[in-house]
């Protein structure tokens, strides 16, 4: 770790997402840059997957399938971003938990000791109830420590490719 960057353990969130994307690029490039450990963690929103069967989108006997999936899902996020680290340099620790995303966040970053968090973008949010819901937003008001939130722009892919 270098004694210039406040950084000793990073994590990012990964959801799948493009977003998520860059910020596993980010935080690569982060770790790198610092000497600070990378970590990585998906979250599958089985609170999100409780919702659809009480709404009846899913029913009960489909819930086991659609959570294998999304662990399956999970799994190929961490390869990635795996992938991503050892192309320059980095180690990664990933870890793929169920629960509440914001949740198993925090209590992720207090179980490790985290520094700093980054996520991807934020999305836009059009209502109240999506400020209510949102689960990134959720993250940057109750992490306890610093978060980054990264850009997808031209700039991070060249940066990720010198």
């Amino acid at each position: 770790m270098s004694d210039t960057f406040p950084f000793r353990r990073i994590l990012v969130y990964l959801d799948g997402s493009e977003a998520s994307l860059s910020a596993a690029m980010y935080s690569v490039l982060l770790a790198k840059a610092s000497g600070a450990d990378l970590h990585a963690l998906y979250v599958v929103n089985t609170k999100a997957l409780q919702d659809l069967v009480k709404a009846r989108i899913f029913v009960s006997s489909e819930r086991s399938e659609y959570l294998a999936d999304l662990n399956k899902d999970a799994g190929r996020h961490i390869r990635h971003i795996e992938k991503l680290a050892k192309l320059k340099g980095v180690g990664v620790t990933g870890q793929i938990v169920e629960g509440l995303p914001s949740a198993q966040v925090v209590k992720y970053i207090k179980d490790h000791s985290v520094d700093l968090l980054v996520l991807g973008p934020v999305n836009m949010i059009r209502s109240r109830r999506e400020e209510l819901t949102s689960e990134s937003d959720r993250m940057l008001r109750t992490a306890p420590c610093p978060v980054l939130v990264s850009r997808d722009d031209e700039k991070l892919w060249q940066m990720f490719e010198e």
